[in-house]
């Protein structure tokens, strides 16, 4: 993006300038929990904030003003937003008037406050309301309180003080009566749960909560209205189906009110547009709701709260414990591998949910396969339970027969339905590995299995009278397989002995753990690991093209090492175009006329530059590479762009951000004369004093003796920097040896190298129009102005052949005149910019290129949303420095402070 240069100056030698550093973002969640009392009030259990953006690289002095600057902003917040405050403040008074602050409400205080079948019935209205107002203990009054505040706040600063009032009403009072309502309709049935939960009362802020968040969904965009309305309903839903508690059910009566009410009254009536929405949604759909089948047991599990109508499938996704560990080190290790293997089908579910959502094709394939196998075990727990019941004579009780079909069933249908949910959206799951990512895997499985399964049957031949009945070495050679079945599916396939001394305990409940760990690690990389088959024909072709039409200052960086192509051919007739995927061949008639050069980091596809295509063909080319993205399950950043580009993606409903100015000279009538331009003619003219001239020559070609010395040169300046030399879009010494890359350096008399610059090739129409520069290094105790020399010459010599501008890149983090009046994260650039002088010389950069009165270009980062800056940041971070040690992170910390 940038020349990895600073400015000469007689304290620091010119060097490379990174990029920026990966963006974090704050962000907290809270587990609500409800108990099986006469009263079920919210408990809970959460975490705050957890860092601003960038605050992990700002030095101590810095990272004190920066939060004192959020802590000013959300106090500012707060005064706006009245209601909010007064909810807390009531919260905290009743439960001090009542004494509820250590363990909730008393039992006379209970029946007066909260809601539920009881309290409607005796004509207790008042109780919709004020079971808001009460938590269960003290923990649980912080967490709600913290969750109350954010979500108060947000939606009275967007909406209005009127609207919160009449919301809270509406979201509490209607909602807790919706969840009455329901829990008292299905009590009608024959059906113990919801007889159970009509006994009784609830309290808890958190159905509040919740509806307000539905409702301040309505008013944001497309994609982030889904998020919230996906996540809240889906954490709602699993906690009804499988914690079947009654806070849970009037939590989610809450937040379908308070979904129906914003979109209702709320709603903006605006449509963001959206790029390729429905096959990534589709995606993220699918594996939320295979991700929910797993987290609902876990939730059971973890809770102990097993009174949801879908508790029974806990036994298909979290066994039990089958050892007695006992006591010691044996026994620690044992019950936690115990524990490992009680919820490895659910944790297999998680991990393969993680591969569905990013469309591949052998996670669609593994879920589809394992659940199968659960439906098939999930029958014959059904059958099980059945004979069972019977056996105790529940089934002749006659009234709770509706209550067992309707607790059993699901042990076969929830698996079934996402078999089908599988295969009605197979299509969206097309995504390959890279080549024998599959066949490593399964060696690295094979191996593992093999040296446990040896040591499990060798630990069972010397120590046969520490397993009880003593096996052979045939049945430890057969049973082994057995032993990676999770806990509670043992009992499908007796195991014919157990372990009863501590060594045959040990590596009996170890080794099933290891290969488990093993498989899902392996999976996991496996389906974040991206497939990218570039060939030399692809950069040949590429570089063909660019010489048509690649005009932008970052152009040529697309023909660095690192880089993979998307082709792009026009289609025959109207239309947009259709992508070439990798190299893959095009049809007949239809050669690419368009390419970008990207590389995948952490799954996001990071662009070097714009399109390299026709100028009437970006909006469309632009558009074909995001949707390319989305079917490879990659999150698209288009980065160092220009304000084209940044124009079209605005049209797609995405941000940006202005990472960099690109400062640039136009050639045509430049000359250096008048009183701005003093320095520059002052290093000419000293370097003719000084015998000091500018040589052009191409780095392939030069002689021996002044290769020898730009390496030295350039060794000298890494030497002295706290991180490594960079790549991505900063060039070294690999990318000064190429052909097509100018070099020109400042030699004296004696052949001594001063220093050196590169500049790459900017074309139009098979033409060189401009160069760009990229290497630029200085000898430490050379000439003191030699790259003012340097840059001047290259003007005026390539002014004279014909060029018609220099770019000289772009300063990242900097801008010539920044806003005063920018917000949020463009705000905090601005400030890291500032932070990082002292490593980076960002403003220095820009202040040194301003010497050459150059036309200011604004670079930018687009991004589909905020919510992925992260990822995006740290991808970038990958990209430029892929091998950056902890010394290295140490020293430049120490730069920093």
């Amino acid at each position: 993006m940038t020349p990895p240069t600073v400015p000469p100056s007689p304290s620091r030698p010119a060097g490379p300038v990174d990029t920026p550093p990966p963006v974090r973002s704050a962000g907290g969640d809270a587990l609500a929990r409800t108990t099986p009392t006469a009263v079920t009030p919210d408990a809970g259990h959460g975490r705050g904030p957890a860092a601003r953006l960038g605050a992990g690289l700002l030095p101590a002095r810095r990272f004190g003003t920066a939060a004192a600057g959020f802590g000013r902003d959300l106090a500012r917040h707060a005064r706006r937003t009245p209601v909010t405050l007064v909810l807390v403040a009531v919260l905290w008074v009743l439960a001090g008037v009542t004494g509820s602050l250590p363990n909730g409400p008393d039992g006379d205080t209970e029946a007066m406050v909260g809601a539920g079948v009881p309290s409607l019935s005796e004509q207790r209205w008042w109780t919709l309301a004020t079971s808001g107002l009460f938590a269960a203990d003290l923990i649980t009054y912080a967490v709600v309180t913290v969750l109350l505040l954010i979500v108060g706040i947000v939606f009275e600063h967007r909406w209005g003080s009127l609207r919160m009032v009449a919301f809270t009403l509406l979201v509490q009072v209607v909602g807790t009566a919706v969840g009455i309502g329901a829990v008292a309709l299905s009590s009608l049935l024959n059906w113990v749960w919801p007889q159970y939960l009509a006994e009784l009362l609830a309290v808890g802020p958190t159905p509040l909560i919740a509806g307000l968040l539905t409702a301040y969904s309505a008013g944001l965009s497309a994609q982030w209205r889904r998020r919230i309305r996906v996540g809240v309903l889906t954490v709602c839903l699993v906690l009804v189906l499988y914690g079947g508690q009654l806070q849970d059910v009037l939590r989610s009566g809450a937040a379908l009110v308070g979904l129906l009410a914003g979109a209702l009254l709320l709603h903006s009536g605006e449509r963001a547009r959206q790029v390729r929405v429905s096959r990534r949604e589709t995606r993220v759909l699918v594996a939320v709701i295979v991700a929910a089948t797993a987290l609902g047991p876990l939730v059971v599990a973890l809770t102990g709260a097993e009174e949801g109508p879908l508790s029974a499938l806990a036994d298909l996704y979290v066994g039990q414990a089958t050892t007695d560990p006992g006591g010691g080190f044996v026994g620690f290790v044992a019950d936690l591998a115990d524990f490992f293997m009680s919820v490895v089908p659910a944790v297999l579910v998680l991990v393969l949910a993680a591969g569905l959502r990013r469309g591949r094709r052998f996670a669609w394939w593994a879920t589809l396969v394992f659940h199968l196998v659960l439906f098939v075990v999930g029958v014959l727990y059904a059958f099980d339970y059945y004979d069972w019941a019977r056996d105790q004579g529940e089934l002749s009780a006659g009234d709770d027969g509706f209550s067992w079909v309707a607790w059993l069933v699901p042990l076969g249908l929830i698996p079934l339905l996402v078999v089908v949910l599988l295969l009605v959206t197979r299509s969206s799951f097309g995504v390959r590995a890279p080549v024998d990512s599959y066949r490593r895997l399964a060696a690295s499985v094979a191996g593992v299995l093999t040296t446990l399964w040896v040591l499990f049957v060798l630990v069972g031949a010397v120590l046969a009278d520490e397993f009880d009945p003593e096996p052979t070495v045939v049945q430890l050679i057969l049973n082994f397989p057995m032993r990676l079945l999770p806990n509670g599916y043992l009992y499908i396939i007796d195991p014919g002995f157990t372990p009863v001394g501590n060594l045959a305990l040990l590596v009996t409940d170890v080794a099933p753990v290891i290969t488990w760990l093993v498989i899902m690690v392996g999976l996991l990389r496996s389906f974040t690991a991206a497939r990218i088959d570039t060939a030399v024909e692809d950069r040949s072709r590429a570089r063909a093209l660019l010489e048509q039409h690649g005009i932008t200052a970052l152009s040529y960086l697309t023909t660095w090492e690192g880089n993979s192509y998307w082709f792009d051919a026009p289609t025959p007739g109207p239309g947009p175009g259709r992508g070439v995927e990798d190299g893959a061949a095009v049809a007949a008639g239809t050669e690419p006329d368009a390419f970008v050069a990207y590389r995948v980091e952490g799954g996001v596809a990071i662009t070097t530059g714009d399109p390299v295509c026709p100028p009437d063909r970006l909006p469309a080319v632009t558009r074909r590479f995001v949707e390319y993205c989305a079917a490879q399950g990659w999150t698209p950043c288009l980065y160092s762009t220009t304000e084209a580009v940044r124009e079209i993606t605005d049209g797609f409903g995405w941000a940006s951000l202005q990472v960099a100015e690109e400062t640039v000279l136009p050639l045509g009538a430049l000359a250096f004369s008048g009183k701005k331009f003093q320095d520059i003619r002052t290093s000419i003219s000293r370097a003719g004093k000084s015998g000091i001239v500018g040589e052009w020559l191409r780095y392939p070609d030069a002689p021996l003796a002044i290769r020898d010395q730009i390496q030295a040169i350039s060794e000298e300046w890494v030497s002295d920097k706290a991180l490594p030399e960079m790549g991505f879009t900063l060039g070294g010494l690999d990318e000064l040896d190429d052909p097509a890359v100018r070099v020109l350096i400042a030699v004296d008399g004696e052949r001594t190298v001063h220093g050196v610059t590169s500049w790459m090739p900017c074309h139009r129409d098979g033409q060189v129009v401009g160069w760009t520069l990229d290497f630029m290094r200085r000898r430490s105790e050379g000439f003191k102005g030699v790259m003012e020399f340097l840059i001047g010459t290259a003007a005026l010599d390539l002014q004279k052949e014909g060029a018609e501008f220099l770019s000289l890149s772009g300063a990242p983090l900097a801008q010539a005149n920044p806003d005063p009046e920018q917000q949020g994260v463009q705000r905090l650039l601005e400030m890291l910019g500032k932070t990082m002088e002292p490593v980076y010389g960002f403003r220095s950069l820009l202040r040194f290129k301003a010497k050459f009165q150059p036309v200011y270009r604004p670079m930018y980062l687009c991004f589909p949303e905020a919510a992925v800056l992260p990822r995006i940041g740290l991808g970038i971070t990958h990209a430029y420095l892929p091998d950056m040690t902890m010394r290295q992170t140490v020293r430049m910390m120490g730069q920093l402070t």
